[in-house]
């Protein structure tokens, strides 16, 4: 069972705080480790001209890396901006990379929530929590988890709370009701957790070192996963992923790359051959420079996916907005920087859910979504990956 993954669910901060542990009992457990909730798109065919793009990208890459140990510079010496470039520059930055005892992530999860009733009035908070994970190839992890205070989203957020009256804790609206958000929580540093079976997707640190380190090979293997791959249904249904199709089979890849990525402990050559395989998937692409919610730059990877809630851990659908999935990557360094959800379509209208625990009827409306003063093009939910590297330092 992966626990820190079951954590993944960030919550809203209720009246009463909750520890690691409480949240742990709370939380929807399952084996394989649940992204936070994310939405929609569509996934396009690639066309005849874009494998062709793709295969010239690829003959770049190879050609710039070649009989070379200096990292290859996106953008530079030449090679072209194309679909996938950027991916394949990544991949081969990544596999330099050194080994160590521990494989160490800092993981920020966050969402921003509307303050207010109308859209000329309102403010967004965003709310945090950070996840520190040491885990060594035995698979002995331990897990620190803590609540990060919420703060104000952008520099004009903090002018209209300031106009509010700067009040330390507000209350925001869910899709499971009401919540309050803590913007100071006590300053105590969270014991680290201790995890003797670590597994990612219910695979072993053995078995993530077996990987296959090319990308047609290791995509095959991914396939054969066990897992709920549903973003809702009325029950828990486990299935080979190769049993998925069109979108819902690259959004179930896409999920498990960015663990690969960026929280596994896997070699640097499976890192490499998971960016090379994403490179591959009908519908992503190259889209522009940016900086991630720590103010890194890098490049964008837009993710054709069909929903973005989080996979099997839903009965129903909890949003009324279409949005869409980015990541944002170093090609320089081979690096995950972050992932982000931007809001395509604003929350709109209602939505009938299947009754509750207590056989009551429910209905899902836009008075209870976060981001329902959004405009399309922000930021409704991201993680960013502050640390994602392998380390000597045992933890403190």
């Amino acid at each position: 069972m992966d626990e820190l993954d079951a954590l993944r669910q960030m919550r809203t901060a209720l009246a009463q705080e909750e520890g690691p542990d409480q949240l742990a009992l709370r939380a929807n457990w399952r084996s394989d480790p649940p992204p936070r909730s994310r939405r929609s798109f569509r996934v396009s065919t690639v066309s005849m001209m874009a494998t062709a793009a793709l295969v010239a990208a690829t003959l770049a890459a190879i050609s710039l890396t070649s009989g070379r140990d200096q990292p290859v510079r996106f953008g530079e010496n030449g090679s072209p901006q194309a679909p996938g470039n950027a991916l394949l520059v990544a991949a081969a930055n990544v596999q330099k990379g050194p080994t160590g005892t521990y494989w160490h992530t800092t993981r920020i999860a966050g969402k921003i929530y509307a303050v207010g009733e109308n859209v000329a009035d309102h403010y967004k908070i965003e709310s945090r929590m950070q996840y520190d994970d040491w885990t060594d190839q035995r698979g002995k992890a331990c897990i620190a988890v803590q609540d990060l205070p919420a703060r104000p989203w952008t520099a004009r957020d903090r002018q209209k709370w300031r106009k509010a009256g700067a009040p330390m804790k507000v209350q925001v609206a869910t899709a499971d009701g009401p919540g309050t958000l803590f913007l100071e929580t006590p300053k105590r540093k969270q014991a680290c957790r201790r995890v003797d079976d670590r597994r990612f997707f219910g695979m072993t640190p053995q078995q993530l070192a077996a990987l296959p380190t090319q990308p047609e090979q290791l995509e095959n293997a991914l396939l054969d996963l066990k897992g709920n791959w549903e973003a809702y249904a009325p029950k828990v249904t486990r299935q080979p992923m190769r049993a998925l199709q069109g979108e819902k089979r690259v959004r179930a890849l896409s999920d498990v790359a960015g663990t690969l990525l960026a929280e596994a402990l896997v070699p640097p050559a499976v890192r490499a051959a998971a960016f090379r395989m994403l490179a591959t998937l009908p519908g992503v692409k190259v889209e522009s420079r940016t900086t991630d919610p720590l103010g890194r730059p890098g490049v964008v990877i837009s993710l054709p996916l069909e929903t973005t809630i989080p996979l099997g851990l839903s009965t129903a659908p909890k949003q009324l907005g279409n949005y869409r999935r980015q990541w944002i990557i170093d090609p320089d360094n081979g690096t995950l920087l972050a992932m982000r959800d931007l809001v395509a379509t604003p929350p709109r209208g209602s939505r009938d859910l299947p009754p509750g625990d207590d056989g009551k009827p429910r209905r899902l409306t836009t008075e209870s979504q976060p981001d329902r003063f959004h405009e399309p093009g922000e930021v409704s939910e991201y993680e960013t990956y502050e640390v994602a590297e392998w380390t000597d330092e045992a933890p403190s």
